[in-house]
């Protein structure tokens, strides 16, 4: 049994990344395109002019047909950069072919990097994650890169985190003081509020 928050949260981790091995090609495929159309039908989407996002690798709910929408319904989609020391740089998305590999299997923007401030300007926040709770807990990668970034938005734009179904729980994330909750996630299935966190009007 786990005997900290740290540890419950790589005994957490380790089972939905098991669950997300199992997870097919077809299944994923059809999922990204589920999960697109939940993010285009939700109201929090509609006029938006900025938005971040990022580009899905592996058994990650897939985000590229949803990138693609984005852009071509005339939103800016800004895609993250890793910098060495943890924080988010951000480019916008320019297409497919301005996407290079990078560290840790990354997939990343090649266009002229924004600065980490960029996404202050997002209308709304899409960001990765392996589960969340009723009340908007996230749990991450556990870098704490996505956490800072939300903590520069809270209150201000629509946070929501990109999951399978399934991977929103009804017990809570084990949570630390750094850990910033969502307004939201988005699955398959469609997009799950956690009213406590709603944002502010724009």
């Amino acid at each position: 049994m786990p005997t900290s928050i740290p540890e419950a949260k790589t005994a957490l981790r380790s089972r939905i990344l098991a669950r997300r091995a199992m997870l097919d090609a077809s299944a994923l495929a059809t999922a990204a395109m589920e999960i697109r159309d939940a993010v285009l039908a939700a109201p929090e989407f509609t006029g938006i002019r900025l938005v971040t996002a990022y580009v899905s690798v592996g058994r990650e709910p897939g985000t590229g047909p949803l990138i693609e929408a984005l852009s071509e319904a005339g939103v800016d989609v800004l895609l993250p950069i890793l910098l060495p020391d943890g924080d988010l740089d951000w480019a916008v998305y320019e297409g497919p072919h301005a996407l290079a590999p990078a560290a840790r299997g990354l997939l990343e923007p090649t266009g002229e990097p924004l600065g980490p401030t960029a996404a202050a300007e997002a209308d709304a926040l899409l960001v990765p994650g392996l589960a969340a709770d009723r009340t908007g807990g996230r749990l991450g990668r556990g870098g704490g890169s996505y956490d800072r970034v939300l903590a520069g938005r809270a209150g201000r734009a629509f946070t929501c985190v990109v999951l399978h179904d399934g991977e929103v729980l009804d017990i809570p994330v084990p949570r630390e003081p750094h850990d910033v909750p969502v307004a939201a996630a988005v699955t398959p299935s469609g997009v799950h509020h956690f009213g406590a966190h709603r944002p502010a009007s724009r």
